[in-house]
């Protein structure tokens, strides 16, 4: 692999991907405004460079690809810039606060015929991919109703509220387990900190073929919970990303006695496949579009997608209605 790649932002989760960048072979630069995280990449990233202006990534030829890790309200400017630039791009989710900045992001990146990947993680998630697949070989039987959670106590973010923040890893698994858009979205939350920062949202979604599905989210709940459940008319599936045992199928049955409806418990049945760290498979994924310059899975049109059912969920928090796409 070349080392080409420049990671933009050094933070919470920058620091993440700039080990498997570097692990993977790829990292050339990082770049952070804080010129004190220089000597520890010196020293943990050997042999590459450290820079606190963005406008030196843009103008070095050598770097081919920037993955930006900052706050969600700068990812619009610096991804534009960075494609103006001839540069590809992977940006973490969300792609951007605003759908209408989004969509010139996209009208950008088929002008300048560059890559724009969005960070939704889970789909690179061995597990949900096993998931996936299971729905597809209707393992499950015909998908019901899909239901999952995302909680913890969480950082308070003053620019992205929790369905920014939170709600675009589900709302990305969902619509690839699904492979269809809600027609109908409806939400309610609360914000308890900061006027204009959701911390709790519920939003529910309708599908055309009749799945219905709900999304909790909040940052302000007294233990970690990320799971997600798929009823099927066969099994039910649970993918709880904290467990160390990622995926489970139940094979609950409903019998009917006398007219009277009878559950029938199973044990459940623990889903083997072979784990690997997501961040790393989706860096992967990226180091390979870029060289062979086909387009991602998680593009941005997927991230479009996600802003779509963002947007309506934040309008109909503020309307109290449901909204209908």
């Amino acid at each position: 692999m070349r080392k080409n790649i420049a990671a933009v932002g050094a933070g919470y989760w920058g620091k993440n991907i700039i080990r498997n960048l570097y692990e993977l072979g790829s990292l050339k630069t990082i770049c952070d405004e804080r010129e004190e995280l220089k000597e520890i990449y010196e020293k943990s990233c050997p042999d590459t460079t450290f820079t606190s202006s963005f406008s030196s990534v843009l103008l070095d030829p050598s770097i081919k690809a920037v993955v930006i890790a900052t706050p969600e309200e700068t990812h619009y400017e610096l991804a534009r810039k960075a494609l103006l630039a001839d540069k590809d791009v992977f940006v973490e989710k969300s792609l951007t606060l605003k759908l209408e900045e989004g969509e010139k992001l996209a009208e950008l990146v088929e002008k300048k015929g560059k890559i724009l990947m969005v960070g939704h993680i889970l789909r690179y998630h061995p597990a949900v991919n096993k998931l996936k697949e299971l729905i597809d070989k209707k393992e499950l039987g015909e998908i019901q109703y899909i239901y999952s959670n995302r909680l913890n106590m969480g950082r308070i973010r003053s620019k992205a509220d929790v369905l920014w923040d939170f709600a675009p890893h589900d709302i990305s698994v969902i619509l690839f387990l699904l492979d269809e858009f809600p027609d109908v979205i409806f939400s309610t939350g609360g914000s308890y900190f900061q006027p204009e920062a959701l911390d709790v949202a519920l939003i529910h979604l309708d599908f055309p073929s009749g799945v219905k599905a709900h999304i909790f989210v909040s940052r302000l709940h007294p233990f970690k919970e990320q799971k997600l459940v798929v009823i099927g008319s066969r099994k039910m599936a649970v993918f709880d990303d904290v467990s160390k045992e990622k995926l489970f199928l139940y094979s609950h049955k409903i019998k009917w006695m006398e007219k009277i409806p009878v559950v029938q418990r199973a044990d459940p049945e623990l889903i083997s496949f072979e784990m690997k760290e997501p961040l790393k498979l989706e860096l992967e994924h990226f180091i390979d579009c870029i060289e062979k310059h086909i387009i991602p899975k998680t593009d941005v049109k997927e991230g479009l997608r996600v802003l779509r059912v963002l947007q309506a969920s934040r309008k109909s928090l503020e309307t109290g209605k449901k909204i209908y796409l």
